[in-house]
């Protein structure tokens, strides 16, 4: 299953959301778009034109502009499958496009693709928990390697291996903060609230897909650490030292259950 996780397929990111919103933030250009997804077709700007009341020219300008933002997609066909004499006209259908703006950025659906994985390829004698873990691993992997192949680093230390780290975690929201040449903070959880309601899990596939693309991208000198901060993510990356956090998962439950106003003992992911 392709994951949008990939560096081959990435996400729409939160600015484009924010520019989306913005070009519809006109009252007539988010009237035309609206015509454009109910014709359920490609229609013509002047059949735009018409629904909206105004010229050719100016239906012209204002689809292009959705075009730009990625709202919309143009080509030059017949509509309705009408063979005319001369250039063909140049048609808008609605791009392959959803609109997510969040600030801070939640990626749910990150979360929503590893668990369905984990169900599809759930082993014999594994629990539904252990498959979550090594399907979170294995993306992580994945997006590492493929970060890898893409820039060709060659042979990384720690400095570098954070530096290629960054990019990809500002990319998915994670707002990663570099608070020394080999250690890499991350202030925002992604998964957040999610993490809040299931700590234990939640914290542990997000752990695991950082250590999965650490490895993936072989970066030397450098480990996904649990270490659960109030209003930050539960993970970061930092050369390895000698201590370690006290049961982890169990202190990322909870600070993310006190930020949710509830007890880690009311949460049925969380054991003792």
């Amino acid at each position: 299953m392709t994951s949008d996780l990939t560096p081959a397929s990435p996400p729409p990111s939160a600015a484009a959301g924010v520019e989306a919103v913005s070009v519809l933030a006109d009252d007539l250009r988010r009237r035309m778009y609206g015509f454009v997804r109910r014709a359920r077709r490609p229609v013509t700007r002047e059949e735009a034109a018409g629904e909206a009341g105004i010229s050719a020219k100016l239906a012209a300008f204002h689809l292009d502009k959705l075009v730009a933002s990625g709202l919309l997609r143009s080509s030059y066909d017949s509509p309705g499958g009408i063979r005319r004499v001369g250039r063909k006209p140049k048609v808008y259908e609605p791009a392959d496009m959803d609109i997510r703006v969040s600030i801070p950025e939640r990626r749910p659906d990150v979360l929503a693709e590893i668990l369905i994985d984990a169900v599809l390829t759930e082993e014999p004698g594994e629990d539904a928990r252990s498959a979550a873990l090594r399907t979170a691993r294995h993306r992580g992997e994945e997006l590492g390697a493929a970060t890898r192949a893409r820039t060709r680093p060659g042979r990384l230390g720690p400095e570098r291996s954070v530096t290629l780290s960054e990019a990809m975690l500002e990319q998915h929201g994670f707002e990663p903060h570099r608070q020394a040449p080999t250690e890499l903070q991350l202030f925002n959880c992604p998964f957040h609230p999610l993490a809040a309601r299931s700590p234990e899990l939640v914290c542990g596939i997000n752990h695991a897909f950082l250590d999965g693309f650490l490895t993936g991208l072989e970066a030397a000198g450098i480990d996904a650490v649990l270490a659960p901060r109030p209003g930050r993510c539960c993970v970061e990356l930092r050369a390895p030292s000698g201590g370690s956090v006290q049961d982890p998962a169990a202190d990322s439950a909870s600070i993310c259950a006190k930020e949710n106003g509830t007890s880690p003992a009311d949460d049925p992911g969380i054991t003792r």
